[in-house]
């Protein structure tokens, strides 16, 4: 009851007429950033934080200025669907799950019931977050504070053997554009022995492989060569501009309901790790196509497939806020601009800070509510006139999405040594689908394979070399043995399979 009280008093707060009109504002300029491929969420509330400052020493200020950065996060969690699902060019990260069924639905002429399904998906992920945040917030941040660096691999190490077992591809290929993928995340500066790895020479390859550079490249210049490829189609793709799609496509929602409360389950787990919304969409989409009754069509337009990836997806990216305001530290990149915020401020983020900013923290956990609400009226207001760019003819199409993708991998590093890199990597995607070897793996690969790395490392510092620490206490344990457990699972269930048949 304390806690329902303090948020109806945040909901005093938050529901002003002058923060209502941030929500939406917040809101558009985030869909606007969520859109355009190598921006990104973190990087977009970076760039207009400094606008907050003016705000943050009126009376009230800082809780609305928290409300206008946090619903500019909401708007780049919602954009991030659309170029994926109409163009299959992620906008955000945690957006190339979302591509594998969302793009072919697109194709079907199906796109305003797979962005209806992805809105409300992500509406739901995020409302089910902001609930666990509201009401187990000091029980979750203790939670989190156990996690040391065993922990965290243990973490990693179950996204990649869940990716592997929960497949029903061929496990080789997965593998194969897995490893190529950990290869690629090793390329640059070791940040532990701070020796060059795998640089041959060019500096331009000091940092790295970007990800965001890797999947405009592999997504989106990939698929405009195999479009060109099946017969240059200058026509547009037939798209519904009909306002009840939505309607219908709530109909057939709750069918899912199950997909939806294990997404959220996930995504509210990697969030608070932190492991983030990247390897929580991939996990519930793998999770979803294994213990779908469809799983086998999975990939080729399943409203299912689009479900799973983004509740998760949204409430991992919602309830990694948990520890940057329980403990003050941040659940992922976003966050942690965030956290910036609040330092600049002149806040304290952590326990105290619910004595004695408790306006403060309850007007912004009411504006989460307020903030998704703003945002799924904005979107779904949008479906048609969004499903309507598809009715536009691909010789236009085709080179604005050229533009776009190399402003986007510009914008990156500021670097044009990037744009060239970009269509290295579309040349690649490009091949490799033509082989039928999955992109998803690599691209999970590259976005955890330096976290995982550097992880596994600190951990055999800690036990000089013994790999025992990864069962060292129950929670290291418990996620080590579901890992191994998944990755090995086809190998089981092939053996018993056999033992029964025989």
């Amino acid at each position: 009851m304390a806690e329902l009280e303090s948020l109806f008093q945040g909901f005093a707060v938050a529901i002003s007429p002058f923060n209502l009109l941030l929500m939406f504002i917040g809101v558009l300029l985030g869909v606007i950033i969520g859109v355009l491929p190598g921006l990104g969420g973190a990087n977009g509330v970076a760039i207009l934080l400094p606008l907050t400052f003016t705000m943050a020493q009126t009376p009230g200020g800082t809780t609305s200025a928290i409300i206008l950065l946090s619903c500019i996060y909401w708007g780049a969690l919602f954009g991030g669907a659309i170029t994926s699902i109409l163009f299959n060019i992620p906008g955000e990260p945690w957006s190339v799950a979302t591509t594998f069924d969302g793009y072919p639905l697109a194709q079907k002429g199906r796109a305003g019931e797979a962005l209806t399904a992805a809105f409300t998906s992500s509406f739901i992920g995020a409302f089910v977050a902001v609930m666990l945040i509201t009401f187990l917030a000091p029980a979750m941040a203790n939670f989190a504070l156990q996690f040391g660096p065993p922990e965290y691999f243990s973490v990693y190490l179950l996204t990649f053997c869940a990716f592997v077992g929960m497949s029903k591809g061929q496990a080789v290929k997965t593998i194969v554009s897995m490893m190529i993928g950990f290869a690629l995340a090793a390329v640059g500066l070791d940040t532990v022995t701070g020796q060059l790895r795998l640089t041959f020479g060019f500096t331009d390859l000091l940092k790295g492989f970007d990800f965001l550079i890797a999947v405009i490249g592999l997504f989106g210049i990939g698929e405009i060569l195999l479009t060109l490829e099946e017969g240059l189609h200058f026509k547009g793709t037939r798209a519904k501009l009909n306002p009840r799609v939505v309607l219908d496509t709530w109909k057939e929602l709750p069918r899912y309901w199950l997909t939806s409360l294990r997404a959220s389950a996930v995504g509210c787990f990697m969030g608070i790790v932190p492991g983030g919304a990247t390897p929580a969409s991939f996990m519930s989409y793998g999770v979803a196509k294994r213990f779908s009754k469809d799983g086998d069509k999975f990939g080729t337009g399943m409203v299912e497939g689009v479900v799973a990836p983004e509740t998760a997806a949204h409430a991992a990216g919602t309830s990694a806020l948990l520890p940057m305001i329980t403990l003050g530290v941040p659940g992922s990149p976003t966050a942690a601009v965030l956290l910036g915020g609040l330092l600049i401020w002149g806040l304290q983020p952590g326990p105290l800070l619910f004595v004695e900013q408790k306006d403060f923290v309850w007007g912004l956990i009411a504006s989460m509510y307020l903030g998704n609400i703003a945002g799924l009226i904005v979107v779904l207001t949008c479906v048609p006139l969004f499903a309507a760019i598809l009715r536009i003819p691909f010789s236009i199409i085709a080179p604005v999405i050229l533009v776009i993708c190399a402003i986007g991998a510009f914008t990156v590093h500021t670097s044009v040594s990037d744009v060239y890199l970009m269509l290295v990597f579309g040349v690649a995607g490009y091949v490799m689908r033509k082989l039928n070897y999955p992109l998803a793996p690599l691209v999970l690969a590259l976005v955890l394979g330096d976290r995982a790395e550097n992880s596994f490392r600190q951990s055999m510092i800690m036990s000089q070399g013994d790999m025992a620490i990864l069962f060292s206490n129950a929670l290291v344990g418990g996620l080590t043995t579901l890992a191994l457990f998944l990755l090995f699972w086809p190998v089981l269930a092939s053996l018993i399979k056999r033992i029964k048949g025989g």
